[in-house]
């Protein structure tokens, strides 16, 4: 499904312009993605997914195409967990 056919999808559900639909969930992506980028607290929507900001320390690596050994630097990354329900309808129930 991509995005176009998400935001159909949601406007015939909640039964509001596709418009209004549209603008709710770039509202919902942007507002996780500010919540994400400060890093102090997760977004969860209960039963279905919880966002939150990772450390990743710094580690050794190995460049692949010369094999010679490298620091990879510290970062952050997102880190996205299924809920019950989800976890439920992925597996058919």
């Amino acid at each position: 499904m991509n995005r176009s056919e998400l935001i159909e999808a949601l406007s015939t559900r909640a039964e509001v312009t596709r418009k209004d639909a549209d603008a709710v969930l770039a509202a919902l992506a942007e507002t996780i993605g500010d919540v994400v980028a400060k890093g102090d607290e997760k977004v969860t929507i209960p039963g279905f997914l919880t966002f939150e900001r990772v450390h990743r320390a710094a580690r050794e690596g190995r460049n692949p195409a010369t094999q010679e050994a490298m620091t990879i630097p510290a970062s952050y990354g997102v880190k996205v967990s299924a809920g019950s329900k989800l976890k439920e309808a992925a597996k058919g129930k």
